[in-house]
């Protein structure tokens, strides 16, 4: 008999593996009967997980944390136990302000220090001249987006909180609100990129890969009480999503993965569109300019499945840095716990010291994000110093 579950996510491409998963029978071989519901915004993701209305959910990754510490809203532990992608998010903006940041731009406009400068000088010269500050949209607070959006402004000394305007838009609008001028700009995983570039309404101005070359993005997450009750359904539901994502990263497969994301009631958008993220290769203008690297997003390959507990760390010290949480060994503590990969290897039947499961004598595993384009190495065990180095000082937490 099948255990049944209800798993939500949103129409990106991250979610691939959860529904190859599902629509090309991994879940069924695993036992599990997996009934997938889409949704617009990552709130209702995240309230409908914590009430119990979804089993698991595809979940952005601070979000995760977030609840599990109870920074924005109400206090839900959740566990992480695989990571459904990392990196896969782009920065997009209006024809009109990258026509502005190209007149600004002095060497490699592939480089996101030299795009960041030269948002500088935009955002200086509007305000010599009165206009509106810039709006950028990023899909959530306790977001990727909004601290990769962040991040990139302020290597170039653009205070995000002042200089610009961050707003909150689901995803699937985030096309039509760029159409409509009422963002400038945004960062969001595609296929939305994609989309905004083939309607001629955006550029894709940067790839977050090129701004951190190894950040995760979304996971399966899960409530940890629900984890703690069934042990073996999400073991279950982890290998159905290994598999998955191993049949994704074959280049032979991609046209078939492609085909199951583009159904009306998984993504609904052309397979065309998905097959150059998958590829890691995207039309990034209008006029056809290709772009490539082959981090753009990783499913499964380079052991990207695996939760690594410092890149929860990582985003633990973004929360800390925007004032959306305080500085506290116990809250990193607590972020960290998040990720489980023990749970991943356990499910895999991996014992500590197999291949693909070592962790270092701290116990929290290699990290490996810290190859970022600009500012200091990134240090879980010295949060206080890496944030001092970016200028962090002990300021009010905000309510958001």
């Amino acid at each position: 008999m099948s255990t049944a579950l209800h798993v939500g996510f949103i129409p990106l491409i991250d979610a691939a593996a959860l529904l190859v998963a599902v629509d090309k029978g991994f879940t069924k071989a695993e036992g599990l009967d997996v009934t997938l519901a889409p949704e617009v915004s990552w709130s209702n993701v995240r309230d409908k997980l914590n009430v119990g209305l979804f089993d698991a959910a595809h979940l952005m990754a601070p979000i995760a944390i977030a609840s599990s510490l109870g920074f924005g809203h109400v206090k839900v532990p959740l566990v992480a136990s695989f990571n459904l992608g990392l990196n896969g998010n782009a920065i997009t903006v209006s024809p009109a302000l990258h026509a502005a940041i190209l007149r600004e731009v002095e060497g490699d406009p592939f480089d996101p220090m030299v795009t960041a400068r030269a948002l500088a000088h935009v955002v200086a010269t509007r305000r010599k001249s009165g206009a509106e500050p810039l709006t950028f949209g990023m899909t959530f607070p306790f977001s990727t987006h909004n601290y990769q959006l962040r991040f990139w402004m302020a290597a170039a000394g653009v205070d995000p909180d002042e200089d610009v305007r961050l707003v909150v838009l689901p995803p699937p609008y985030m096309v039509d609100s760029l159409a409509k001028r009422q963002v400038d700009a945004f960062c969001v995983g595609d296929p939305w990129n994609s989309i905004a570039v083939d309607l001629g309404v955006g550029h894709i101005l940067n790839f977050v890969s090129d701004i951190l070359p190894r950040a995760v993005e979304k996971v399966l997450a899960v409530r940890q009480s629900w984890a703690e009750r069934n042990p073996q359904v999400l073991a279950a539901l982890v290998r159905a999503a290994v598999h998955a994502a191993d049949f994704i990263e074959q280049p032979e497969n991609r046209a078939e993965v492609a085909d199951i994301l583009a159904h009306p009631e998984r993504m609904g958008v052309p397979a065309d569109v998905i097959q150059r993220a998958l590829a890691c290769r995207l039309k990034i203008a209008p006029d056809g300019t290709m772009h490539e690297d082959k981090n753009y997003l990783l499913v499964g390959r380079d052991g990207a499945a695996r939760p690594d507990p410092a890149q929860a760390a990582w985003l633990y010290a973004q929360m800390v840095r925007w004032g959306q949480a305080p500085l506290s060994p116990a809250a990193l503590e607590a972020a960290m716990a998040v990720f489980r990969p023990g749970l991943y290897d356990a499910a895999l039947g991996r014992r500590p010291g197999d291949a693909g499961s070592v962790l270092s004598d701290n116990g929290i595993g290699e990290l490996r994000l810290v190859d970022a384009f600009a500012g200091p190495r990134f240090d879980p065990h010295n949060l206080e110093g890496y944030l001092a180095s970016l200028g962090y000082s002990h300021h009010e937490t905000r309510s958001d």
